[in-house]
């Protein structure tokens, strides 16, 4: 009854999404008018700003005079005016009218966190591409509407800034502005938001997912913390009964965090539980929640590594990519299930391209939108009403086909993440399709692994990886082995320095067990950024990265066995 009721006062706000959905498809007839219209209400909204003034800005409303006046810039040309912002002069980067609601923290590439405006105008912007992805998920699979949400999303709130101002997760934001009774469907509580440990953060969401059976959907950024929901779900499952039973939360590390939490018990439920652990012997998600229909995650990049083991555990329930979205803006907007490609987002920002290939030049080619060619690969650049203006987020994507006049994007990788210790130019991607290949041949699933070049006399690459979690099934050496061939096979610059022999071939190095945790603790505590969305680095091109870990993760001697460095469990030093 309570279902049914929830549907019916939903029908309106789906009505709406609909509508946005059925406008943002018919801005796409006409990707050019469209995205010069979306350029001159940015420019409009920022005009009276210290940055607009500075710049030339003020007057300018035209693409082409836009596009002589600025050049393309990154974070760095708006450190000034965001330093400016935290200290309560707003009008330093955004026009009077654009009420700033908070910063997002992001970790981006280096170590030291970029603090990225959110205004009034950038979240509606950003709720509506999340209500065009959302109405096409409950169209598609209505049964989600009359089922609980689990969704995973971090605290606005981390911290303040001289003036006041939030910095944290926009994710937290949205939910706290939530309609209460859209708020009711999730599975765990906004009190979640405080949770600071990862882990006892997934525990709790899982033990308050049990509580029913009838769980629709399950969302968060990364296909990597689906697989730790899982794994809970497997490896605790005695754990998790006795908790739904007795009311209480007894995971590791819950007795440190100073939050409340309404917990709840529901002993019927931890009864069918036990009964179904005592007959199947673990916990699946199918078994466990029969009427689950889709898993939202990022799918595209280095998040491809992980699908294969997600459908594994998940058993064929459809997985649905959220589209290419960052904290500076959402860029796409994906249109089916099982694919990565979605279309570009023209109504919320302007978009600028530059040919992967020209990425480093001091001149490049610059295109709009509706220049892109299919199977092309591009460096995008965003210009949004939170003040970033032909932004370079270092973004790489290939243009998938188009939509009316609109290109269609899927994420190929960070700009960052190319190594090129020969001329080999090996990207995330590379990497990603290599060992998703091998995966799919052995049946082996690494979980979060690295590749780094390890400089030598000639060099190599090294994979890093927890290899202990497929113990038995197939050797690092091997599985380095089966890399290297398929990156010959996929890049052919590597393959010819791998066949003058100016690259050795790859090699990997075991870790313990919980050794990426600690380095996950690390990012964190030092970047900012939400675990959700942490984006595990697939390759990271530094030279010193692999004795640097090495130095920081790990102690004892490495022994060379079979193409592979191993560490010993016991010499793990925490971090």
């Amino acid at each position: 009854m309570i279902n049914q009721l929830r549907f019916a006062v939903g029908s309106i706000p789906r009505e709406k999404a609909r509508k946005q959905l059925r406008h943002a498809l018919s801005l796409a007839r006409d990707c050019r008018r469209s995205q010069h219209e979306t350029l001159a209400r940015i420019l409009e909204l920022n005009s009276d700003s210290s940055f607009s003034t500075d710049m030339g800005l003020s007057s300018v409303r035209d693409a082409d005079r836009f596009r002589q006046t600025i050049p393309v810039g990154d974070y760095e040309r708006l450190r000034p005016y965001i330093d400016r912002m935290q200290q309560g002069d707003f009008q330093a980067l955004l026009g009077r009218h654009n009420r700033l609601l908070m910063y997002a923290l992001t970790s981006g590439t280096t170590n030291t966190s970029k603090l990225i405006p959110i205004t009034e105008t950038f979240l509606k912007d950003y709720r509506r591409g999340w209500q065009c992805w959302g109405i096409q998920l409950l169209d598609a699979y209505r049964e989600i509407n009359f089922q609980k949400i689990l969704q995973l999303v971090s605290d606005y709130d981390k911290s303040r800034t001289p003036a006041g101002t939030p910095c944290g997760n926009i994710s937290g934001l949205v939910q706290k502005i939530q309609n209460p009774l859209l708020r009711s469907l999730y599975s765990v509580p906004p009190s979640a938001l405080k949770i600071q440990s990862s882990a006892v953060k997934y525990y709790f969401a899982i033990r308050q997912s049990l509580m029913t059976d009838k769980l629709g959907l399950i969302t968060t950024a990364n296909p990597s913390t689906v697989l730790q929901l899982f794994r809970i779900l497997s490896d605790q499952a005695e754990g998790l009964i006795r908790d739904l039973y007795d009311g209480t939360l007894t995971c590791s590390g819950a007795d440190q965090e100073q939050v409340v939490l309404k917990l709840g018990r529901n002993r019927k439920r931890a009864k069918q539980l036990e009964d179904l652990l005592r007959s199947e012997g673990t916990l699946r998600p199918r078994a466990v929640w029969p009427g689950l229909q889709a898993i939202g995650v990022w799918t595209g990049g280095s998040a491809a590594a992980y699908l294969p083991q997600v459908r594994e555990i998940a058993e064929g329930i459809p997985i649905r990519d959220h589209g290419l979205h960052a904290s500076e803006g959402r860029m796409t907007l994906p249109l089916a299930c099982e694919t990565s490609s979605g279309l570009l987002d023209i109504g919320s920002h302007y978009f600028e391209f530059i040919p992967e290939e020209e990425g480093e030049s001091d001149n490049p080619t610059v295109l709009e939108a509706h220049q892109l060619e299919e199977g092309r690969s591009y460096f995008i650049l965003l210009t949004t009403v939170s003040g970033l203006y032909r932004y370079n987020i270092r973004d790489v994507v290939e243009c998938t086909g188009v939509y009316g006049t609109t290109p269609m994007l899927r994420f190929l990788h960070k700009g960052a993440h190319i190594a090129n210790l020969t001329g080999e130019k090996l990207t995330e991607s590379h990497i990603v399709s290599a060992v998703t290949s091998v995966m799919q041949e052995t049946g082996v699933r690494p979980g979060l692994f690295t590749v780094a070049p390890k400089w030598g006399d000639p060099p190599r690459y090294c994979i890093l990886a927890e290899f202990d979690r497929f113990a038995n099934r197939l050797g690092p050496g091997e599985f380095a082995q089966r890399v290297d061939s398929s990156l010959r096979k996929l890049n052919s610059e590597y393959h010819e320095k791998r066949e003058s022999d100016r690259l050795l071939p790859m090699t990997a190095m075991r870790l313990p067990i919980g050794t990426w945790d600690h380095f996950l603790r690390d990012r964190q505590s030092s970047a900012g950024g939400s675990a959700e969305q942490y984006k595990h680095p697939n390759l990271i091109p530094k030279l010193e990265f692999v004795d640097d870990f090495t130095a920081r993760y790990l102690t004892g001697n490495l022994e060379r066995e079979s193409g592979s460095l191993e560490v010993r469990g016991s010499d793990r030093q925490s971090a």
